[in-house]
């Protein structure tokens, strides 16, 4: 993807050396923990979402019983 692709540029300088630089490391560790965030949250809405729905059911399974 073009995502990976632009984070994979900003990550790796080069490729002189085998060795990995200190800047290198400290990306890649920034990168591993923006990813890790956004899984956090992408399954935190997941599991809200079926709450949110039910929620919604129920406030107008409650509107209609109200208005009959």
């Amino acid at each position: 993807s073009k995502l990976a692709e632009n984070r994979f540029r900003d990550c790796i300088q080069d490729f002189i050396s085998r060795e990995v630089t200190s800047e290198e490391i400290t990306s890649s560790h920034y990168c591993f923990q923006k990813h890790l965030k956004m899984a956090q949250r992408i399954s935190v809405r997941f599991q809200d979402y079926p709450i949110q729905q039910n929620e919604a059911l129920a406030a107008k399974a409650g509107l209609l019983g109200k208005s009959h």
